[in-house]
């Protein structure tokens, strides 16, 4: 139906599940089970569906569109924004308006039913009956509502998208909305103060601030891609018919106040501006022209009376334009947010008008995320500042040991036949562990891992590269203005940083692998012998002679005893303090301080969405309770220092009493080499257990990984074959499209200096020279089919009946649209009636 309003069209979605996606998520990610929520999946169905539905305007949708988006804004604090459903939206604007746009994010779904949202509140101002004070009171609340809701999602939601916008929410074409919305809005408030008949000097500042407002909607038009040129002829015919109607009304204003030079020079700029308006009469719709046409005749009417009645009866002198006062402004129409948008979480609760929230028993997505970041952070303080510690100081001990010979020269003296108990006791530890084998076979299992970690990579690695070599090719094929979506490299930026990042995981294992490997090549055959039976173990160390112990060497070897029994039970002392450590940190469970937390947030900051930021403080007090193991620690090291000097001299000792005693050196030698190898053995242990841990973690991430590259393959391609679709569909249309951009360039240069009613500003001095005034810029006029001659029928314009064409009529039998919607034109109403008349015959054309 034809109006001199516009409203906006509403997008348009395919059906999707989004119940399998959450239920999948909860029962991977959540402790939770998702049958607890059986009533929340199915409900959330449900009201997207009654949402996505709503294309027609009826004052209903408007609960369906605001319940939805405010469940939206609420599961968005318990799940992440890609929780695996794929969004497909059909754009409302642009040229694309046949292939949809997919996301699979929870913000992108969002911001398409705010639109909708505000597409609904144009649909409904524009079905009112506008001829009467509360149909226009009402049209222009929804018109303000409506750029209230398109504000929301150009400041609020589209900056937190986290992907690129659609491209018909923009900045530029979302401004441009705006500014229309509010144009409109003003415009109804302007014809409901010509129907009150309020004084003209306020309707003139009425008219300034909507001719302001589509001025501005016009200029944004022309930055955007996707407004259309037949809307921004309307808006830039608009601008320029309410520069004429707000001049009209000041031309009024003074003929009350018997200023009559200013009363002509308003009427002739108001003659100027209306014409300005009718340049673009080519492209906007008759409704628009009837206005304008009304407004240019009775202008015309008013400045004959005008320069007569100055010219003969008051000879006052005219200004010229630059000496007149700029018209105030008074803007009755703002951006107004509705509350359940704004701030949806106050509809909901028993009494809100959403009633209670989905999922409110589910733990805040923010809560797992607050609890994996404590447990992380606690993993490293432990093990960095603890046990790592405790170990490092341990092995710095065994090196000490090992590089003083120690305990084998102690053991060949006291036993020089036979298997000495100590090493007895780690010779059955490995074989009951299966020693050499052991080590073998995990790390033919860690290769294992670490071979179908890499081809997962590669599999991913090879799905981007594909992908990458097709667009390119497509790019070359129909040239980068044609092709002109985004670089595989720039639409998937983020997995191509991932390579990088899982590349450096992976050649950094390689390296650990490799000192493994070496670790186990220079004690292989030590180990392998530890594993092997006693009396293989006997053959292989060398008996020696009983030496004749004198009493400084009985001393020396009591003393050097002691102190080796203190480094036994050191390590055995130290072992269990790191499995104390290891079983608090085990036991540490935070959940329930932070659902505590939780709850306290909840209630003193309702409003206030959960952040895992909020729990620094928690997280700090909590990690105090390890402050006392970090102190053991440094006790620990003071200990070892003392220890050590003991050992060295203790050991001095020892040697200096048996200086020239070599009876025992090939046996201490020989058990010397499988204390070492048997301590390499637990060291190799360690590092392949931490292997596997590392791999295994891999593994999920190149996972993760290959799925999002195969997904963003699919993605790709399936846009890839849209395009190359809409390419072939629009070849025919390839000129009218080129002459359109052309036309839209001519517009940006056209609009930006055209201004009918500049901002208010302080006049110049009177002595000073006023700038001379521009021509009016002519408008741009882009081809269009050529019109008939008048007069000559074309049969492919049927037979009309003389009379123009009727107005449109409500549901109730009103006019809504023309001229007679505007008593600013009393007598520029059209000619009667659409009904056929005998006496006029019949005429074509």
């Amino acid at each position: 139906m034809a109006s001199n309003i516009l409203f906006l069209p509403f997008r348009r979605t395919n059906a999707v599940s989004m119940s399998a996606a959450i239920k999948q998520y909860i029962s991977t990610k959540y402790d939770q089970h998702p049958d607890m929520f059986k009533k929340d999946l199915d409900t959330i169905d449900h009201i997207r569906t009654n949402a996505v539905n709503t294309l027609e305007a009826h004052v209903s949708g408007i609960q369906k569109l605001t319940l939805y988006a405010a469940q939206l804004v609420w599961i968005g604090g318990k799940f992440p924004i890609d929780i695996g459903v794929d969004f497909a939206w059909y754009p409302a604007l642009g040229f694309n308006t046949q292939r949809p746009e997919s996301q699979n994010n929870l913000r992108f779904e969002l911001a398409n039913i705010l639109y909708n949202l505000a597409a609904l509140y144009t649909q409904l101002a524009i079905s009112l009956n506008r001829s009467t004070s509360d149909g226009l009171r009402a049209a222009c609340n929804y018109f303000c509502q409506a750029a209230g809701v398109i504000a929301h999602l150009k400041d609020t939601v589209i900056p937190d998208l986290r992907t690129t916008p659609p491209e018909d929410m923009d900045t530029m074409t979302l401004e441009s909305i705006q500014q229309l919305l509010l144009a409109q809005a003003q415009e109804c408030f302007w014809s409901k103060a010509v129907k009150d008949g309020l004084k003209d000097g306020l309707i003139a500042k009425l008219a300034a601030k909507v001719c302001d407002f589509y001025d501005q909607a016009a200029d944004y038009g022309t930055k955007s891609d996707t407004i259309s040129t037949e809307w921004i002829h309307h808006m830039t015919a608009k601008h320029h018919h309410f520069a004429a109607a707000a001049q009209y009304r000041a031309s009024r204003d003074c003929l009350d106040k018997q200023r009559y030079g200013e009363e002509v020079a308003r009427l002739r700029d108001s003659l100027v501006c209306v014409n300005e308006a009718l340049k673009e009469s080519r492209w906007i719709n008759k409704i628009v022209l009837g206005d304008l046409q009304g407004l240019k005749a009775r202008v015309t009417e008013d400045l004959k009376r005008a320069e007569k009645d100055n010219d003969i009866i008051y000879l006052v002198p005219v200004p010229p334009k630059s000496e007149l006062k700029t018209l105030d402004r008074a803007g009755m129409a703002t951006a107004r947010i509705p509350q359940e948008v704004s701030d949806p979480y106050s509809a909901f609760g028993d009494r809100g008008a959403f009633g209670q929230p989905l999922f409110a028993r589910l733990v805040p997505y923010a809560v797992h995320v607050a609890v994996s970041i404590y447990d992380e952070r606690k993993e490293r303080l432990v093990n960095t500042t603890i046990i790592d510690e405790l170990e490092g100081l341990t092995q710095k001990l065994r090196d000490l040991l090992q590089s003083l010979n120690l305990p084998g020269s102690l053991q060949a003296l006291e036993k020089p036949l036979g298997l000495p108990p100590s090493l007895n006791a780690h010779a059955e530890e490995i074989r009951q562990q299966d020693g050499l084998h052991k080590l073998r076979r995990s790390m033919h299992e860690i290769s294992k891992l670490k071979t179908n970690d890499a081809a997962m990579y590669q599999e991913g690695v090879g799905l981007l590269k594909t992908e990458a070599e097709d667009d390119d090719k497509t790019r070359m094929k129909h040239g980068t203005d044609r092709w002109n979506r985004h670089p595989s490299k720039e639409a998937g930026k983020h997995l191509y940083a991932k390579i990088d990042e899982i590349d450096g995981y992976l050649k950094s294992a390689a390296s650990s692998d490799d000192l493994v490997k070496n670790k186990l090549k220079e004690c292989e055959g030590a180990i392998d012998l530890l594993g092997s039976s006693p009396r293989e173990l006997e053959s292989y160390i060398p008996n020696s002679k009983r030496a004749t112990l004198t009493p400084a060497v009985e001393q020396a070897v009591d003393g050097l005893r002691s102190v080796l029994s203190d480094v036994t039970k050191l390590e055995h002392r130290r072992k269990k303090k790191i499995q104390e450590v290891r079983e608090k940190v085990k036991y540490d469970d935070i959940n329930s301080a932070i659902l505590a937390e939780t709850a306290r947030f909840e209630r003193d900051y309702p409003m206030q969405k959960i952040e895992p930021a909020q729990f620094e403080n928690l997280f700090d007090d909590r990690l105090e309770r390890y402050d006392g193991d970090k102190g053991m620690v440094s006790e620990e090291n003071e200990f070892q220092s003392q220890l050590t000097s003991r050992i060295k001299e203790a050991n001095a000792a020892f040697t200096t009493a048996r200086r020239g005693d070599s009876s025992t050196k090939e046996r201490e030698q020989a058990l010397q080499r499988l204390e070492n190898a048997y301590f390499k053995y637990k060291e190799i242990v360690s590092n392949l257990n931490t292997g596997r841990k590392f791999y295994n973690d891999l593994a999920n991430i190149v996972t993760r990984f290959t799925d999002d590259c195969r997904t963003f393959a699919y993605r790709r391609r399936v846009e890839a074959g849209q395009m190359e679709t809409d390419l072939s569909t629009a070849l025919s249309n390839l000129n009218l499209n080129i002459q359109d951009q052309k036309e839209r360039h001519t517009l940006r240069s056209h609009n930006a200096p055209q201004q009918q009613l500049p901002p208010p500003q302080q006049q110049p001095p009177p002595s000073q020279k006023p700038p001379p005034v521009a021509e009016p810029l002519a408008a741009p006029t882009p081809k269009r089919a050529p019109q008939p001659e008048p007069g000559i029928w074309n049969p492919t314009q049927g037979i009309k009946f003389g009379g123009p064409p009727p107005s449109a009529i409500t549901q109730q039998g009103q006019q809504v649209n023309g001229n007679a919607h505007h008593p600013a034109y009393p007598n520029a109403n059209p000619r009667g009636g659409g009904q056929w008349d005998v006496s006029r015959g019949v005429r074509f054309g």
